[in-house]
């Protein structure tokens, strides 16, 4: 597997694993030609395929001869590809309709080549949903990968295959259920005795390998990368035991003092981000509101922390949690402009929320290029069925932002 982003390797670093002899692998296979139509190449394509998914993932590069007997490359032809999209295209629809459960994460990339051919590389993922069985027309196998390449798993390997992709879920969904709680009793990394308070989790699969560790220094030596605590302009940061923590403190209309926003990275790539004067019912006379303008403030910051996790190099799909914690009662409001300044006002269909603590539905991603009003969308909408509404006010009928 070549060290680098799929969407940075040249024709050099094709180059540089002939000249090294860099021979296939657990990792990495040549290919001189794209599968054709037929039945055979598409189930040998989905067997490649997915037998890096259910191992420790890799590159599938077409487009290099290789030397059969010892499995090294010889020479970098490129394949004669007028239409790259629609190459793309096609080995997406291959993968998306043969193989199940799908691979979240693949990532197809074209290299130009001098000779004004083109090399495909595939870069698949290690998987936290395997098994992967290849289901085109009933073949129904399941392929692994090992030092020699692919190979045909066996029940054992298959049953400690689907116990860790159970475990990674629970483990999820435990992690979650832990920090909510703690979060809703003030146990956080700094003094936070806000009763309303934002949550966003965003937690990458790969974090719950139990190996997983990320140098989080490329972040704590500057943390305005991207680690700003949510709707603030200024911030204090810190190492601590379970990472890096940037926050903020605010003044509170009784001229105190108190941590109103902050964003823990742990080690191992998850980002927590926590923010209470959004929903503070003591600036907006003891009213307890939801401003819709915490979408944009989440937007905005959600977008910085794509770009911590794309720095650390932290391998999607990520999975992102939502939830509002202490807002039983609350009601979604919009601003409106009056006598010269902007008041709040609801919307007559607007409801108080039924309850305490909203724990949203989760949205998982597959790649960072992504816009995040798209991303975030679903969440939006959630919350704003909360509140008795359709969906958010802050976007058209097409699903537009709009603000």
């Amino acid at each position: 597997m070549i060290t680098k982003s799929i969407d940075q390797i040249t024709e050099e670093d094709l180059q540089a694993l002939i000249d090294n002899s860099v021979a296939e692998g657990k990792k990495i296979e040549y290919k001189e030609k794209l599968p054709e139509n037929t039945g055979e190449d598409k189930k040998e394509f989905l067997a490649d395929i997915s037998s890096f998914a259910n191992a420790s993932g890799g590159d599938l590069i077409y487009g290099i001869v290789e030397d059969r007997k010892t499995g090294t490359p010889k020479t970098l032809e490129g394949l004669p590809i007028e239409n790259a999209d629609k190459t793309i295209l096609r080995l997406d629809s291959m993968i998306r309709d043969g193989i199940e459960p799908r691979i979240l994460g693949i990532g197809i990339h074209p290299v130009k080549l001098s000779n004004s051919k083109v090399a495909l590389i595939i870069r698949v993922p290690q998987s936290w949903a395997k098994p992967h069985c290849v289901t085109f027309q009933d073949h129904n196998k399941f392929y692994s990968r090992g030092a020699k390449g692919k190979y045909l798993m066996d029940v054992a390997e298959l049953r400690v295959a689907f116990n860790l992709s159970e475990t990674i879920t629970e483990r999820i969904r435990t992690f979650r259920e832990d920090r909510i709680s703690q979060i809703f009793s003030n146990e956080t990394p700094v003094p936070f005795d806000y009763a309303a308070k934002i949550v966003l989790h965003l937690i990458p699969l790969i974090s719950f390998n139990p190996a997983q560790r990320y140098d989080i220094d490329k972040i704590a030596s500057d943390p305005l990368k991207g680690l700003l605590p949510i709707y603030s302009s200024s911030h204090m940061s810190r190492y601590n035991l379970d990472g890096f923590l940037t926050y903020s403190s605010a003044v509170t209309p009784s001229d105190t003092q108190r941590t109103c926003s902050y964003v823990q990275l742990f080690r191992n790539g998850i980002i927590e981000a926590v923010e209470g004067d959004l929903l503070d019912p003591s600036y907006k006379g003891n009213k307890l509101e939801i401003p819709i303008e915490y979408e944009k403030e989440l937007i905005e910051s959600f977008d910085m922390y794509l770009n911590v996790l794309k720095l650390l190099e932290v391998e999607p799909p990520v999975l992102i949690f939502l939830a509002l914690l202490g807002v039983k009662g609350y009601i979604m409001t919009v601003p409106q402009q009056h006598t010269g300044h902007y008041v709040s006002r609801r919307d007559p269909r607007a409801t108080p929320i039924d309850r305490d603590v909203l724990l949203l539905p989760e949205v998982m991603i597959e790649r960072y290029d992504l816009p995040a009003e798209s991303i975030l969308k679903p969440c939006f909408d959630s919350v704003a069925n909360a509140c008795g509404l359709p969906g958010s006010l802050n976007y058209d009928k097409a699903g537009k932002w709009v603000g």
